[in-house]
């Protein structure tokens, strides 16, 4: 069976499709949401926070946290500052270890930040700031001591949850055990 056209389907297809009620209903509306998509809009994409160097400023001032308290930490390559109170005998960790550890984070105002209780947490060695991966590996199971993370080793120059960018991290930590 054959479709018929009606002399208004024809029509119409025609006046549809002529240059200008083409120009007129679809390419002039297409020309003006492609110009309107180029904008700049400055908020789409905001440019990242530019990254600052507190190295100078976290040593000065971990100097003088370790002063003012009386304290003597061995310092790292890296510049992590460390103080180990007691060694351990047990395993010591890797810097990819599985280990729990009880700690207490706080600032040089000795506010604290975050804290676990006295079983400690569970989590591997690569999943937490560089100062931890590292400073984990001076103990063994049962030893504790001080870590004195400046920025670079924890957020940087960056905030995050609460913690202020450039800030020096201080944690008491206690090595229960490696896995």
């Amino acid at each position: 069976m054959r479709m018929k056209l009606k002399k208004y389907d024809v029509t119409l297809f025609f006046f549809i499709f002529t240059p200008n009620y083409a120009m007129k209903y679809f390419l002039i509306p297409l020309m003006f949401v492609s110009l309107v998509s180029c904008l700049d809009d400055n908020n789409a994409n905001p440019e990242p926070a530019e990254a600052i160097d507190y190295s100078a400023q976290n040593e000065e001032d971990i100097q003088i946290y370790l002063e003012e308290n009386d304290l003597q930490a061995q310092i790292s390559e890296t510049g992590l500052h460390y103080i180990i109170n007691e060694q351990g005998t047990g395993e010591q960790p890797t810097s990819s270890s599985d280990v729990t550890v009880a700690y207490k984070g706080y600032f040089l105002n000795e506010s604290v930040f975050d804290e676990s209780d006295s079983n400690g947490i569970t989590f591997n060695l690569q999943q937490v700031i560089a100062g931890w991966t590292e400073g984990m590996t001076y103990f063994k199971e049962g030893g504790n001591g001080l870590l004195l993370v400046p920025a670079h080793l924890a957020y940087g120059s960056f905030d995050y949850n609460g913690i202020p960018g450039g800030s020096v991290l201080i944690f008491e930590v206690n090595l229960i055990d490696v896995n």
